[in-house]
């Protein structure tokens, strides 16, 4: 099913959103979100929701905001309580995503691989484990709000373990952490960060004032127990200055 968005304020970009594709044998399914009537290969990024099972919905608002920006965005559901604690879905979305995405608008061969919370930690983990992607990597990482040091549900090592190893990204990392996060603290990424450039990998981080929900233009709603979208300035700030990160990315533009 395809439908039309409103125009984003800051842009006045009409977003169409391709939603329930199945990308898998599991039958998951993944959202396309993509500026109305854009022509020729779109940059691309495929983004990862976080440990919350199937909420590829957390991120339509953030997705809708990048895609405003002249890119083509995928986001898939995946389960962290798969029996493989979501391995198998994650690639198999990153396969559709590779053979799939120029017949969508976008660029299947070369794109952004991006994650929130634990989505964040599964892109990196790709990048720096190419082998689990047939020896493919993205064109950069974007991790917002993730931890590192905990095994990426991509590759079941720790990121921070692998660049200790002497494990190389290949690509530019970009992060992008809440200052306010109570969930997944600021440092974890401060701490990617630094071992980053210790090893002389190139990697951006930014802070915005917001918390581990407003990172990604949503606040936590305890009566559902879920992330919900919101009109708070900060978190819409915040949501901004993610979807530009995207964009550069993408672009291969400076951040």
């Amino acid at each position: 099913m395809t439908s039309a968005t409103p125009e984003t304020p800051d842009t006045g970009t009409t977003v169409e959103t391709e939603s329930g594709l199945v990308y898998g044998p599991d039958g998951k399914q993944l959202d396309v979100h993509r500026p109305a009537g854009a022509a020729g290969p779109l940059p691309t990024v495929l983004l990862w929701h976080g440990i919350g099972p199937d909420e590829r919905d957390v991120l339509e608002p953030l997705a809708r905001t990048a895609a405003a920006r002249g890119l083509l965005v995928l986001v898939p559901d995946w389960r962290s309580d798969a029996a493989d604690g979501g391995r198998s879905q994650l690639l198999e979305s990153l396969a559709f995503a590779r053979k799939e995405a120029g017949g969508l608008g976008g660029n299947g061969e070369s794109f952004v691989l991006a994650g929130w919370s634990a989505g964040a930690g599964a892109a990196l983990g790709v990048a720096l484990r190419p082998e689990v992607a047939e020896e493919w990597r993205p064109k950069a990482v974007v991790g917002v709000a993730g931890r590192y040091d905990l095994p990426a549900r991509t590759t079941g090592s720790a990121p921070l373990a692998d660049l200790a190893a002497g494990r190389d990204p290949a690509v530019p990392v970009h992060l992008v952490h809440g200052s306010r996060d109570p969930i997944v603290a600021p440092r974890y990424s401060r701490d990617l960060a630094e071992a980053l450039r210790a090893a002389g990998h190139p990697v951006t981080l930014q802070e915005p004032d917001t918390d581990h929900a407003g990172v990604i233009m949503t606040a936590y709603d305890p009566t559902t127990d879920r992330c919900v979208p919101t009109n708070d300035g900060s978190a819409v700030a915040a949501g901004h200055l993610v979807a530009g990160v995207l964009a550069a990315a993408a672009a291969d533009q400076p951040q």
